[in-house]
């Protein structure tokens, strides 16, 4: 009889309705293609996308291969980035786990024994007991299951936020290094410099000490070796902080890093597949985390409703108890009971309302993240596009002023040597060529951080 009874409160158990919205994902307007593109390009683009391809494949140089590959197993972020995931999961079973009915086993035991007393002897008694309790809160309403969800879905967000830390530790790891390889050519050109000017004084002052020229020419040929001079210092220790900014990133104590290619031998395509707009929302890392913690506070709506909605609860304990232990688990010594609650709440003073409008609008919020998130995952792409073309057009005229001045200083120098011109010319001309050659190297600088940037803004990364 019993179980007739029970049988159709599982059955509705099982049957029952979760309230609340399911999740649709919005709609996105999204463009047709990039801004950024050349009409040529955003002609012929299709799904491939720069993305698609693995950071060991983007970045050639074996050196920074090995130190990332040594920043994501030692970086400090991404370790705690994966305890998150961690937590989350812990939450989700935590929270998973109301949806089924919680058993205790219990078993007891006394003996008691009251004084003898005028008109009644001493009492002595026994009572041995062993049971089995089962409590279930019956999810009819889908709160329990709404609030798994959530915690599912805050668990995939960590999960896409570790992805995250990810890709902005790659980015910041090849950027750093390419930063560190523009100051070692800067330190280079600033050293070689230093040395030709240092040979152009020597022989100013023979020619001075010879009558041949003025101790003004000598003077303006010390502020040469003195404005290069001055640069050394200066960028040995930009690159010793920087070698102590990666240390950090790899997750070790400041120290010297390993050096690969010239930044001049860094391989870097002219024209790099975008991909279509629409896959930069399956793509970004940070757009599905966002789209995650959209579908949780979605699910918190249902979770709310399903308050105003009746508990319905079951209870039932079985077991034996006898006063001998050797009859404790014979027929006439068992026991049972079963029950059902159900609670309606009446009065709240407005509580339940307002949970519910509370998580209304946090839904309400988390769609306008996603959708702001979204709006910028597009204005990253078209920046890094533009940048990366304007970058490699600077970067071509820098090198053509390099070669002029360059060629400038040759002709000053013959010219001061031939006494046709004073060495005012040779320290104006030699003072821009040194001045393009720094130009040039920030400029080839500018345009790795850009394609970084740009592989970094279409999602690229990420994938182990």
């Amino acid at each position: 009889m019993k179980k007739l009874v029970v049988l159709p409160l599982v059955i509705a158990f099982m049957c029952g309705c979760a309230v609340g919205p399911n999740y649709k994902r919005p709609k996105v307007d999204t463009p047709p293609s990039y801004r950024g593109l050349t009409p040529e390009e955003a002609a012929q683009a299709d799904v491939k996308s720069l993305a698609d391809e693995k950071w060991w494949e983007v970045f050639q140089d074996d050196k920074l291969k090995e130190l990332i590959k040594t920043a994501l197993q030692q970086n400090y972020d991404v370790r705690i980035a994966a305890t998150r995931i961690l937590e989350a999961q812990a939450r989700l079973g935590i929270t998973r786990a109301d949806q089924f009915p919680t058993i205790a086993a219990g078993a007891a035991t006394s003996n008691q024994r009251t004084a003898r007393q005028k008109f009644f002897p001493a009492i002595e008694t026994s009572t041995h007991r062993v049971d089995l309790a089962l409590d279930w809160d019956l999810d009819f309403w889908g709160k329990f299951r709404r609030a798994t969800e959530a915690a599912r879905a805050n668990l995939v967000a960590t999960q896409w936020a570790r992805r995250e830390v990810i890709t902005e530790l790659i980015a910041n790891l090849a950027r750093a290094y390419f930063r560190l390889r523009a100051l070692d050519l800067q330190l280079e050109i600033s050293r070689r410099t230093l040395a030709s000017r240092q040979d152009s004084l020597r022989l100013t002052r023979l020619l001075a000490q010879g009558g041949a020229t003025s101790m003004l020419d000598v003077r303006q040929a010390e502020q040469l070796v003195f404005t290069a001079a001055s640069e050394v210092p200066s960028l040995e220790q930009q690159i010793e902080q920087q070698e102590n900014f990666i240390s950090i990133l790899l997750g070790n104590n400041p120290g010297p890093i390993a050096r690969g290619q010239q930044l001049t031998e860094q391989q870097r395509p002219p024209a790099v597949p975008a991909g279509l707009p629409s896959s930069l929302l399956e793509r970004r890392a940070d757009v599905r985390q966002i789209e995650a913690q959209l579908i949780a506070a979605n699910a918190q709506i249902g979770v709310a409703r399903a308050a105003y909605f009746p508990d319905i609860a079951l209870t039932a304990t079985s077991g034996y108890q006898s006063s001998a232990l050797t009859s404790l688990f014979t027929g006439p010594a068992g026991l049972w009971n079963f029950g059902t609650t159900l609670a309606q709440p009446i009065f709240t003073a407005g509580r339940l309302r307002s949970n519910v409008r509370l998580a209304q609008a946090q839904q309400q919020e988390a769609l306008l993240f996603y959708q702001r998130t979204i709006q910028s995952a597009f204005r990253d792409v078209s920046d890094a596009l533009i940048a990366y073309r304007k970058t490699q057009e600077f970067r071509a005229q820098q090198q053509l002023l390099v070669d002029s001045a360059k060629d400038a200083t040759r002709l000053s120098q013959m010219r001061y040597k031939g006494g046709a011109a004073s060495y005012l010319e040779v320290l104006t001309n030699d003072t821009n060529y040194f001045s393009a050659e720094l130009g040039l190297v920030q400029a080839q600088l500018d345009e790795l951080l850009a394609f970084v940037q740009l592989y970094r803004s279409l999602g690229g990364g990420w994938e182990q």
